[in-house]
């Protein structure tokens, strides 16, 4: 072989080795940065952060532990509610947060400062998820079973009215510009409400979605991202309800979260990881590598200043096959495990 025919063989060898050289794996976006011991009742539901505050407030058991995320000093409890509790949500300019009974119905109403519950406000069964909407700063109550949102006006800390969704419900959001969007479960749709005239003014179908669970939203973009028991997010246009991408997530999740700096939408799930799709604009997601937390960790608070993550869970003791075809298997945790994991963006 002559110089010419070796030289070129010497070029293709290498150019043929840089193309079969493995890609290199895209870095996680985000590590576990703290735990934070959260004491006994090991049932949770969910983690609510309070920017006014930097408190985080955990629902667990037949209490609600309030954390400073900060210092990561658990500063005491919110109850006994003996139904359980589920959401939480806070109206600072009042001095005054808001959780709930679920199997009794009510919503509690506490003080800020003094965590004493100051009155239960009638609901319906099963209330579960609170959210605080910006525009009116009423809070809403979704009862989920019971197909209904009770809306409260911290002002006079009484309930103003009951909206009639009509269907089992699951968690919501408000977008911060008068909407509320909540999930209809069984349905596979979210319903769109004014939270001026407190009427449902449009259902958006997601017949890709199984039984969604969590819900965040991109104001900005008008994106609504929805988490499915079928291991898909899917992303909904907030104005029109098209669907607009159906990305991949782990098993499990409950909970959902937006990152408006970092345009990021996070899955949180039980089998233990953080499912992370990056929003490159208003019509392309792409999924990054999951993030391990720990099995149990389903739902999540977002600090939005400073993007981290707060996940409930409890260490597993032992895990019990289900008891009929099709059920859920019976997990039993630690007694007094109860815990918050923070996770920090990777920057």
């Amino acid at each position: 072989m002559n110089c010419k025919h070796i030289a070129a063989a010497a070029t293709i060898a290498f150019a043929s080795a840089i193309s079969v050289a493995p890609a290199a794996e895209p870095a996680q976006a985000y590590k576990m940065v703290k735990t934070i011991a959260l004491g006994p009742g090991e049932r949770w539901d969910y983690a609510t952060f309070d920017p006014s505050s930097g408190r985080v407030y955990v629902a667990h058991g037949d209490h609600v532990t309030v954390v400073d995320a900060g210092t990561g000093t658990a500063l005491g409890d919110i109850g006994p509610l003996p139904g359980g509790t589920h959401g939480i949500a806070t109206a600072p300019e009042v001095g005054l947060g808001y959780t709930d009974d679920g199997k009794a119905g009510v919503a509690a109403a506490f003080d800020l400062k003094t965590l004493k519950i100051v009155k239960q406000i009638p609901t319906a069964v099963d209330a579960d998820g609170i959210v605080r909407d910006s525009v009116t700063g009423h809070i809403f109550v979704v009862n989920g079973d019971s197909g209904s949102i009770t809306v409260i006006d911290p002002k006079a800390n009484a309930a103003v009215t009951t909206i009639d969704v009509g269907a089992p419900l699951e968690a919501a959001v408000p977008d911060g510009k008068g909407k509320l969007f909540v999930l209809e479960v069984d349905a596979h749709m979210v319903a769109a409400i004014d939270t001026k005239t407190n009427a449902v003014i449009a259902r958006y179908p997601m017949p890709g979605c199984e039984r969604p669970h969590g819900i965040a939203v991109d104001a900005e973009t008008r994106r609504v991202f929805a988490t499915c028991v079928n291991k898909v997010m899917t992303v909904v246009d907030a104005d029109k309800g098209t669907i607009v991408a159906t990305l991949p997530i782990g098993m499990g999740s409950d909970g959902a979260a937006f990152d408006p700096r970092r345009k990021l939408a996070i899955s949180s799930n039980g089998e233990g990881t953080l499912s992370v799709i990056q929003e490159k604009d208003a019509d392309h997601f792409v999924a990054l590598p999951d993030v391990p937390t720990q099995r149990g960790a389903r739902t999540i608070a977002i600090d939005p200043a400073t993007g981290r993550l707060f996940l409930p869970t409890a260490d597993v003791a032992k895990i019990d096959p289900p008891t009929e075809a099709g059920g859920r298997p019976h997990v039993t945790y630690v007694p007094g495990s109860m815990k918050l994991l923070v996770f920090q963006p990777m920057e």
